[in-house]
């Protein structure tokens, strides 16, 4: 498009400010660049509401602290098999190599972690605990290729603790001297001749009545939790947003020197982008926020930028804790068993999208069932308690026998009577289970009345579905510029996060996604940060002259 008239001017802007935008904010800065981010709402992004889990290892002081032994090359070993191809052996090695180091530079900005084992099979920590398996380590093909250890690093901190990640990552930012403009939404890229990346034009709500802003900003920092907790609300809430953006929004535009950094997000909240490239994991519930729509993916795709893995995502379905409902064996609706029942929830749902239509439902009998209730109050945070009422109620259904209780939700009850017995005999003689489960989570089905919990793929207010899509724009691994379909750089343009493909891009397990924003956004901008023009050309006479004018109001 044609260069617009700046109302700012910086050497790079970040568009999305979430925990990519924050790192790629910070390297920029410490690299020599005067920075400017922009962020449709507070800031925050999924990152502010997210569990705060940052996965590292390969022997991080809280590992060593906990007596949890691990290596770089263990936790390549076993990443390799999660991410399988999504990026290089090269970029991985580099990944499991420096994550040590990440995590102490979180650290260093305020991040607070701590060493607290989790003793139980738990999809998200209590109070009491910060580091955890977060992720298969444990499952048998797992087993085969490294030594588990616990990497799932939880920020300390009451609650979801996303908030503890990203507050004082904020904090560096603002010190460090790089502009923040919230209330701005991003819509277009502008291109120079060349076709390098040389700015943003979007909206801003900035300047409208300060009763209106004020109104925003509170809207703003409620809806991701309601979109989450409470959709209806949620959607409610996003429609005055948009309205409140339409009326007041104002076009604004801004320079970018050296480049421009998309970390806007995935698009589970584009149903439609959603339906297009990753159908089966539409009956989800949208994890994130508002501002993962898309966006910045498509604004990439706009000026060239190629994509990656746009079909994967990755749904949850956790059932623990409470821990003892991982003794059950799930079933779908032909009978068979689905997978590893202690498999992370991410893992468990693909198999069940892919493999059984989506349906399953987890058997349990009255003593594995008397057993979660009992650590319900000791195992699990307010959320996940809200979760097991509606596991041990609406969604339970009860039988006298195993058949009975299969037949009342339509599963075929013989398959379901003999794939009990198999499993009644693994953990009778002890055998080891065929499908990888641990020793200590086997236990015989046999104590009637039996239940089954529907933990099928869709979204219920007491059991939700939270689903978040993992692919993106391909970049360069090296330096995290987007790259075109004929594989050369878009000159000016860079994405991190979630906007762009990455190492969880695959297979996602706690932590990793954070992780990735981490290493992805840091990456990006380090590199922007130290580069000349977006295009390695000297502005031209007129820019100069619009920069200059654009100085003068900053």
């Amino acid at each position: 498009m044609t260069e617009p008239s700046w109302d700012a001017v910086a050497d790079v802007v970040v568009v999305g400010f979430g925990a990519a935008g924050a790192c790629a904010a910070i390297e920029a800065v410490d690299a020599g660049a005067d920075v400017l981010v922009l962020d449709r709402f507070n800031g925050g992004g999924a990152t502010a509401i997210s569990g705060g889990i940052v996965y590292a290892g390969g022997g991080t002081r809280h590992q060593t602290a906990a007596g949890v032994e691990d290596t770089p090359e263990q936790m390549f070993a076993y990443l390799r098999l999660e991410t399988a191809d999504a990026v290089s052996e090269e970029t991985l090695r580099s990944f499991c190599e420096g994550s040590v180091d990440m995590l102490a530079w979180l650290e260093s900005h305020g991040v607070p972690f701590e060493g607290s084992l989790a003793p139980y099979k738990t999809s998200y920590p209590t109070n009491e605990h910060y580091l955890y398996y977060s992720g298969n380590e444990l499952s048998g093909p797992a087993r085969a290729v490294a030594t588990p250890a616990q990497r799932g690093h939880r920020a300390k901190g009451k609650g979801t603790s996303g908030k503890a990640v990203f507050a004082p990552l904020r904090s560096t930012v603002e010190q460090r001297g790089a502009r923040i403009q919230g209330l701005t939404r991003a819509e277009e890229l502008v291109t120079d001749e060349a076709g390098a990346v040389v700015g943003v034009v979007g909206s801003t709500i900035e300047g409208a009545p300060a009763h209106v802003v004020r109104r925003y900003r509170w809207m703003a920092g409620k809806v991701g939790k309601l979109n989450l907790w409470y959709r209806p609300a949620g959607r409610a809430l996003s429609r005055r947003l948009e309205r409140i953006e339409r009326r007041w929004g104002r076009r604004w535009a801004v320079r970018a020197r050296r480049g421009v950094v998309l970390s806007a997000g995935g698009f589970a909240f584009n149903r439609e982008m959603v339906r297009e490239h990753a159908a089966p994991y539409a009956p989800g519930l949208p994890l994130g926020t508002l501002a993962d729509d898309g966006s910045g993916i498509l604004m990439g795709q706009s000026v060239g930028g190629a994509t990656k893995y746009m079909d994967r995502a990755s749904a949850w379905r956790f059932y623990t804790p409470p821990s003892a409902l991982a003794k059950g064996v799930l079933l779908g609706p032909n009978g068979e068993r689905v997978c590893n029942e202690a498999l992370y929830g991410a893992a468990v749902a693909e198999a069940v999208i892919h493999e059984h239509g989506g349906a399953a439902h987890l058997l349990v009998d009255q003593r594995i069932l008397a057993e979660a209730r009992k650590q319900v109050s000791k195992q699990t945070l307010w959320f996940q308690r809200l979760q097991t009422i509606t596991m041990f109620g609406s969604g339970r259904t009860e039988g006298a026998s195993v058949a009975e209780a299969a037949a009342k939700v339509g599963i075929d009850a013989a398959v379901a009577e003999r794939t009990v017995a198999a499993y009644n005999d693994v953990a009778r003689t002890g055998t080891e289970d065929p499908l990888g489960k641990p020793d200590d989570q086997v236990q015989e089905i046999v104590e009637p009345p039996y239940s089954l919990i529907d933990i099928s793929v869709r979204s219920s207010v007491g059991f939700p579905c939270p689903t978040m899509t993992l692919g993106g724009l391909a970049v360069d691994e090296r330096t995290g510029q987007v790259l075109g379909e004929d594989g050369q750089g878009v000159p000016g343009l860079y994405a991190a996060g979630r906007t762009a493909a990455g190492i969880c891009s695959n297979s996602y397990v706690s932590g990793l996604s954070l992780a990735d924003c981490v290493y992805s956004g840091r990456r990006a901008g380090r590199h922007v940060g130290r580069a000349q023009t977006g295009s390695d050309r000297a502005p031209t006479e007129a820019t100069t002259d619009q920069e200059e004018s654009a100085d003068a109001v900053r």
